[in-house]
Formats: structure tokens, C-alpha cells, sequence
């Protein structure tokens, strides 16, 4: 039975770390909280997972909220309006699958407690960057999937893949309860506020039942952003959102206003800068680990990718893990593995740093889908499945050749069609 350590208790290192229990393989999980402190701790994300995603958890029996969490049915976008007062383009594109949001300290806490039932081996230990190589050497196979921080660092960052050495916003994040419903049903809606950043709204199970996110991703020293300590009381941070929407986004503050924290907890602040590592790393020089999901593809919470592509990762490493057989873990099938994600995260990352520029490209489409449902409904389901984005929404040119051919009247023979 071949040995493996996953570092990192989070969505791709449990998802993994049960994936292959299930295959019988020997798998050790070290991470510093057990399923009591996570459910304690603060929120961690948005955590919206799409169709693909969701199947996933269901193939494998870890979908356990599926009848409790609140249906996600659409993609909304509301432009502010400028500094006229005119109103910008709204729509709201259609799912194919429902997606759902099940706060990760409910999640998390649960899948570790299957791991444990399952026969896992559960250490309690924040493992250092020098750990890393003596670790290595006793495990045949060490994946690190602890998120942006802590051993991030250890995987040397790929210059040609990251171009911000900065946090592009600034994060702020409210579970709450009592906010009324969004108008045109559940929905991830966002506002984009042009120049000034984003304002991010969803239904969420949260520990004590259902509750609605409200998020601003703000564009640094900009008019949404007003900073606060990591520690900010929940009650604070929804107090800062309220403050932010009610001027920028009314129709938010509007559904908020009479809302509450939905713990003590329900809150997160910060921001990180997107960057793209190297997927092995040798610590002190020993043998190599194998890094995954974000900490080594690191995108910004704006396209709300990042728990769908910690899914992606740990299906992707499952499966060539159980394809490897018996053949060593070397770097030529830790580089493999990784390219194999590389191939689906590369779209994301491109999707991620225009949606954080908004070239006018963008803003076409989105007056576009404003009176086309079609397109509308492509944007919601390129969050399910964003490797199309390329083909229409990416790319300038494209863009402007899918808006003239759904602008312009089909001719044949002379004729309109």
C-alpha cells in the first residue's frame, strides 16, 4: 500500500486525502485544526461551486448539504451608474445546473471526520517549511495544498505567469442572516462598480442554516475600499459593507439593511496578489513535493473560481495518481500532473486578470447580454466550464467578432433571415 502525506486540510487537500482513501491507499493528512476548531474558526471564502464541481462531490458520497443548501440558478450583473447618474446595463444569465455555496467550516469539518471514520491517519500539526524535506523522504508521494500562505513560498513563483507582485483588491466578506431575497431569485450577483472595483451577493449554508454573502472586492486606495484588521468583529465588517453598498450599490443595501452577522465569525478581511508557482519544489534540496490548487495557482476571488478549481485539482492529481501504479513519484510525473491542471487553470487565470482590468472588450459584452439572454446565459455558464471564454470573451477581437455577428442581421440570398 503506497504511502501518501497531504499537507493541508482545506477543499482540494481533503477532497484529495478521501479520494484516495477510497482507492486504498495509505493516506496521511496533516493540517493544524481538527474538525472542532474549523467549525469555530472564521469563514474562509464565498465558496461558490458549479455544476462540474458539485457532480464531483456527488460521484465520490461527499455531497452531504445538497438538500439543505440553497439552489444558485443564476448569474446576475448590474453595471453603477457613472458619474451622470445614468443607469448601467443589468441582467441576470441562467444556469444550466443550480450551484450551491456550503460554508467550508461546515464542509471541512465534516469531510475530515469521514476521513478519520474511513480509516485516514489524522496528525494535528502545522508543518514548517524545514519539515518539508525530512517529510519527504519518509512518504513516497508529499502534495502540499495549504492554500496562499504559510509553505506557498517553498514553490519558487513563475515571473513569466505572475504579473502582479500586489493584492489588485481589497477583500471583505459577510455571512448574514435576515437580508431579503434577491428580486430575481437566487442568484450570485455582482455589481460592477467601473474603476472602483466589485460587490458580490449569494445564498450560503452557513453553520446555523441558510444566510446570504455579501462581498466587496475593492480596487486598492479606491472609493470602496476602507480598510479593516484582520480581526474585525463581524458586526463591523457588515457595518463597513452597509456603509460601501449604500452608496454604490443601493439595491444591495436595500436587501441588507435590516440583516445581521450570522455568527461571531462570519466575517473575513485582506487580500493576497495573484500569482502562478512552480508546481514542484525541493526543500532544503532533498527529494521533490508536489504543490497543488492555490498555492500554486493563486487567481483573485473575481470570477469565483477558486473552490471549483481546488475540486479540478483534486480530481486531476487523484486520477493520475491511480494511473501511476507503482512507478515512482519523481518530478517528471509531479510536472505531469500539474500540466495536466495547468491545461483547464491557465483559462481561469486569463479570465481572472481581464475581469480585474476590464478592458472595454468587457463592458461591450456586458451591454450586449443586456438585451441578448443568449449571451446573458453563456456568461453564467462559462463559470461552470470557463474554457470557451477564449473562443468569445477573452480575446478583443473575438469579442468584438461574437458582438457584430449577434448585432448585425443574418443575410441569405439577399434576404434578412
Amino acid at each position: 500500500m503506497r504511502r501518501i502525506l497531504v499537507v493541508g486540510t482545506g477543499q482540494s487537500g481533503l477532497q484529495l486525502a478521501l479520494g484516495l482513501l477510497a482507492e486504498d491507499y495509505d493516506v496521511t493528512l496533516v493540517g493544524p485544526d481538527g474538525p472542532g476548531e474549523i467549525r469555530a474558526g472564521r469563514i474562509t471564502s464565498t465558496q461558490c461551486l458549479f455544476g462540474p464541481a458539485l457532480r464531483r462531490e456527488r460521484r465520490h458520497g461527499l455531497s452531504l448539504w445538497e438538500d439543505r443548501a440553497p439552489g444558485i440558478l443564476g448569474v446576475g450583473l448590474r453595471v453603477a451608474p457613472g458619474e451622470g447618474g445614468v443607469p448601467g446595463p443589468s441582467w441576470l444569465g441562467r444556469l444550466d445546473e443550480p450551484a450551491r455555496s456550503v460554508d467550508q467550516r461546515l464542509k471541512l469539518s465534516a469531510w475530515l471526520d469521514l476521513f478519520v471514520q474511513g480509516g485516514g491517519r489524522l496528525v494535528r500539526h502545522r508543518v514548517h517549511p524545514t519539515e518539508l524535506s525530512a517529510l519527504a523522504a519518509e512518504y513516497e508521494l508529499v502534495v502540499v495544498a495549504t492554500g496562499r500562505g504559510g509553505l506557498a513560498d517553498v514553490f519558487p513563483r513563475d515571473t513569466a505567469r505572475s504579473p502582479h507582485d500586489a493584492p489588485q483588491r481589497s477583500l471583505a466578506l459577510v455571512y448574514a442572516s435576515g437580508a431579503a431575497p434577491h428580486p430575481d431569485g437566487p442568484a450570485l450577483s455582482r455589481t460592477a462598480v467601473p474603476g472602483a472595483g466589485e460587490v458580490f451577493s449569494l445564498p450560503v449554508l452557513s453553520l446555523n442554516g441558510p444566510c446570504d454573502a455579501l462581498m466587496v472586492e475593492a480596487v486598492p486606495g479606491g472609493p470602496l475600499d476602507r480598510p479593516l484588521p484582520a480581526t474585525a468583529h463581524a458586526g463591523d465588517v457588515l457595518d463597513h459593507l452597509l456603509r460601501v453598498v449604500r452608496r454604490h450599490a443601493p439595491w444591495e443595501y436595500e436587501r441588507f439593511a435590516g440583516a445581521r452577522p450570522a455568527d461571531p465569525m462570519a466575517a473575513l478581511t485582506g487580500g493576497y496578489a495573484p500569482a502562478v508557482r512552480e508546481p514542484v519544489a525541493r526543500p532544503g534540496g532533498g527529494a521533490p513535493v508536489l504543490g497543488m490548487a492555490d498555492t500554486v495557482v493563486a487567481n483573485d476571488p473575481i470570477t469565483s473560481q477558486g473552490a471549483n478549481m481546488a475540486s479540478l485539482a483534486a480530481d486531476v492529481y487523484r486520477r493520475a495518481i491511480v494511473d501511476h501504479g507503482t512507478r515512482p513519484f519523481d518530478e517528471h510525473f509531479m510536472r505531469g500532473a500539474f500540466a495536466e491542471y495547468w491545461r483547464r487553470a491557465r483559462q481561469v487565470t486569463a479570465w481572472s486578470r481581464v475581469m480585474l482590468s476590464g478592458p472595454p472588450h468587457v463592458w461591450e459584452l456586458y451591454r450586449l447580454a443586456a438585451r441578448h439572454q443568449e449571451t446573458a446565459d453563456r456568461f453564467a455558464n462559462s463559470f461552470a466550464d470557463p474554457t470557451g471564454l477564449i473562443e468569445w470573451f477573452l480575446h478583443p477581437e473575438r469579442a468584438l467578432e461574437y458582438i457584430d455577428g449577434v448585432s448585425r442581421p443574418a443575410f441569405a440570398g439577399g434576404r434578412p433571415r
